[in-house]
């Protein structure tokens, strides 16, 4: 006999007023002065209850599982994740007081990991990356459990129509301004799930947006888009947390997308400070990646004479990340030069040219 629907219809009521608790997040514009007529806007999604974009994924993961049957009252919650996806789903865990566990690698930074032990999570840590999949579902079956597997169901769970999904949002928060239809939205895939939201909706309202998604090193997707060879694998994990697969993952859709740049970690990690100097926060690896990415197109545009909007993700808080992105000895530690490239944004900043690092 399958779950009672009086759980079900108590548990989407829970998840729903906790969403419903949340305001939208915040877009900032950023003007800068060697491009005036390319005007940046950064949606904010660091501010949800659990610091990150993947707090979006994470409810409607929940709603997915829960409305096809695979979620119960005593379901053991297993996913695989490089940190912020799990301690989303350990907030909705502990919201519907289900067990939850993270299979995450050893080099997920502590302060996520503290987050997920936070919210109720328990750890389990795996020394190769590309094992945490196999390990998942082996948990999960031998919990009885569900495996939420994000990397597969990422391009399916969000109404990608609207119903206040990211896309939608941006476009209502971009209303008043003088290029309400972004040139361009930029952002990252770590699932795909956001980059397939976008590409979809924009198609669906027949707007001219492009979609532009930034991939760090160490990760597959870039040279999946140009190749289309489904069986691409890496050797190495990527070093930008939340962004970047050694494999082509199932929900990762190239279709929707109209350019992606390779961006070097080193750039990444330089512009988050940068950011640091331009807005005063410091945000995630993430983010530095989207910055890095949307000031090329920024550049090229200007340097075409268009001008427009551009869009980007702000994706999680620097303060997971102070041990490690925004540390000197850390980045000298692991080879990372980032003076380069923060001298080739402050460039950008000044003249709009995108010169070489």
């Amino acid at each position: 006999m399958g779950t009672s629907r009086q759980w079900i219809d108590n548990a989407v009521r829970k998840i729903d007023a906790d969403f419903n608790r949340s305001s939208d997040t915040h877009l900032f514009r950023l003007d800068v002065p060697g491009v005036p007529g390319v005007p940046l806007y950064l949606k904010d999604e660091s501010i949800h209850p659990t610091g990150s974009l993947k707090h979006r994924l994470a409810r409607s993961l929940f709603l997915y599982a829960i409305c096809n049957g695979w979620v119960g009252p005593e379901t053991t919650i297993v996913e695989a994740s490089s940190g912020s996806t799990a301690v989303s789903e350990a907030y909705f865990a502990r919201l519907l007081n289900l067990p939850f566990v993270a299979v995450i690698p050893k080099t997920t930074s502590p302060e996520k990991i503290a987050k997920i032990n936070f919210y109720g999570g328990r750890i389990h840590l795996v020394d190769d990356p590309a094992t945490i999949y196999d390990e998942s579902l082996r948990l999960a079956q031998e919990a009885g459990g569900h495996f939420m597997d994000q990397f597969t169901f990422a391009e399916r769970v969000t109404d990608w129509r609207g119903n206040n999904n990211i896309a939608d949002t941006i476009f209502e928060q971009m209303a008043r301004e003088e290029h309400p239809i972004p040139s361009w939205i930029v952002c990252g895939a770590g699932t795909g799930g956001t980059s397939a939201t976008i590409g979809r909706y924009t198609r669906y309202r027949g707007f001219d947006t492009r979609l532009c998604v930034v991939d760090p090193e160490n990760s597959v997707f870039y040279d999946y888009f140009h190749s289309h060879d489904v069986g691409l694998t890496g050797a190495q994990a990527s070093r930008v947390e939340g962004i970047g697969r050694p494999r082509v993952e199932l929900s990762f859709i190239a279709s929707v997308i109209d350019e992606m740049i390779k961006v070097p970690d080193a750039g990444s990690f330089a512009a988050l400070r940068y950011l640091e100097r331009v807005l005063g926060r410091k945000f995630g690896g993430s983010t530095g990646t989207n910055l890095y990415g949307a000031v090329q197109i920024m550049a090229e545009m200007a340097a075409a004479g268009e001008t427009g909007s551009v869009v980007t993700l702000i994706c999680d808080p620097g303060e997971r990340y102070l041990d490690t992105y925004y540390n000197d000895a850390w980045l000298a530690q692991n080879g990372f030069d980032i003076q380069p490239h923060l001298a080739r944004l402050m460039r950008f900043h000044e003249t709009g040219q995108w010169l070489a690092a």
